[in-house]
């Protein structure tokens, strides 16, 4: 019984090999797979006392402190080809008594600027800090200029400042990108 039992399970078990999966498959297919990785990487962070804003030597306001981050690894041309879309999200906390505006400018590697976006962010306390929260996303035709920064300048505006100000503001960033191969 055992000698006519083994060739039918192995017939059947041959007939199933030869059948499963492979009938529909369609290979042409293969070519529209696309790898769509996302990288998250810090961008820009600060930690702005309130003094920055007033010379005490002179006693004179400084409304406006700039800072320059270089951001090199946009100039891949491989990255550039694959970038879809771009998230930037910016935290702010403000125990500064005053607002500000704050500007984000690219630049490209001659200072050309490449892309810009700005923000506002409300006044706080020392005892009472406010958080801000930006987000920009950038897709399309930003995408190209956002690709050809080198730099972004950050430039942190008040409106008035004096000797007995206090307080700090402060920002932490990432930028999150979505590519696709």
């Amino acid at each position: 019984m055992n000698k006519v039992l083994s060739p039918s399970i192995f017939m059947v078990f041959a007939c199933l090999f030869f059948t499963a999966c492979i009938k529909d498959t369609n290979f042409d297919q293969a070519e529209d797979i696309a790898l769509t990785p996302v990288i998250e990487l810090d961008l820009i962070y600060f930690n702005l006392q309130a003094n920055r804003f007033f010379d005490t030597i002179n006693s004179t306001q400084i409304l406006t402190v700039r800072d320059t981050t270089e951001i090199r690894f946009l100039d891949d041309s491989m990255l550039q080809e694959s970038l879809k879309r771009a998230e930037f999200y910016f935290k702010f906390t403000n125990s500064i008594p005053r607002d500000f505006q704050v500007d984000f400018q690219f630049l490209s590697e001659l200072n050309d600027t490449t892309y810009v976006t700005a923000t506002n962010v409300a006044q706080g306390t020392i005892a009472t800090p406010v958080i801000t929260e930006f987000t920009e996303n950038v897709e399309g035709e930003g995408i190209l200029s956002l690709t050809q920064a080198h730099k972004v300048v950050v430039s942190v505006t008040i409106p008035s400042s004096n000797e007995n100000l206090e307080g700090t503001l402060n920002l932490k960033s990432k930028t999150t990108y979505f590519l696709e191969y």
